[in-house]
């Protein structure tokens, strides 16, 4: 079907992740997809399959998200008045699998959010995905604060002797990927809302690739990684957004 096309076009192009944003309606104002479709795009791809739940309550469907094949599961701090127990459960819901997987744990933060949400929770991550756009909708333009944000968070992480891989979502375009990458952004979102079809899924996600192939030397674009450690610092993954399908999901 249309989703597995368009999953494999931007796998084709170079995508390394596959990011998928949930929204409920309440913590975000718009609705996209659910577990079923996580688990239609798991099946259409072996690339690292990114899930960053944008919803109220995110602890009532980690099992079910994890269960469909999310690798990455991100949450948002506003959303979790028990954190550091949801981050657990993260972690327990890839040991209930069989066979048991890791799931990687993410935080993200809103762009008025400021770091000192993560203080206590910093070193139980393995993502911090800033937002550079107010969550809900596509379309939105860069917000300039969060390349500060993504530096002071990069000093943190460093400071601390961790591997926290810092995320950046919302508004980047060409213009904005090279002071993000300076920044200390590692994974980088390709934003595609609605299905563009194959050729047109390879042109948005192509000049990204391209852009760190001549810039920072990145020799395997397509590789599809795990834990994507073959990517030093200033050397991103590229990852391909799908959002807003669920009208026109019917089958994969």
């Amino acid at each position: 079907g249309r989703l597995a096309a368009e999953v494999a076009a931007a796998e084709r192009a170079g995508a390394d992740w596959i990011h998928v944003d949930v929204m409920d309606g309440r913590f975000v104002p718009n609705i996209t997809i659910g577990p079923l479709v996580v688990k239609a795009v798991r099946q259409a791809t072996r690339l690292t399959l990114d899930v960053h739940l944008m919803i109220e309550e995110p602890e009532k469907f980690i099992d079910e998200f994890a269960a469909a094949g999310a690798e990455v599961i991100t949450v948002h701090a506003e959303a979790c008045p028990h954190l550091h127990r949801t981050i657990a459960q993260i972690r327990e819901a890839g040991e209930k699998l069989k066979p048991r997987r890791r799931i990687m744990a993410g935080v993200s933060l809103n762009p008025h959010t400021s770091l000192a949400a993560l203080d206590y929770i910093l070193p139980e991550l393995d993502l911090v995905l800033v937002m550079s756009v107010n969550p809900g909708f596509g379309g939105q333009r860069f917000i300039p604060s969060a390349l500060d944000k993504i530096a002071d968070l990069r000093w943190m992480i460093e400071d601390q002797g961790l591997s926290v891989k810092i995320e950046v979502d919302g508004g980047v375009s060409l213009k904005t990927i090279g002071p993000l990458a300076r920044a200390g952004a590692e994974v980088i979102l390709c934003e595609q809302y609605g299905f563009l079809g194959g050729n047109a899924t390879a042109a948005l996600v192509n000049p990204f690739v391209s852009y760190y192939t001549q810039h920072h030397r990145r020799e395997t674009p397509g590789a599809i990684n795990f834990f994507p450690t073959d990517h030093g610092p200033g050397d991103p993954v590229i990852s391909g957004v799908l959002a807003d399908l669920v009208a026109r999901l019917v089958r994969v």
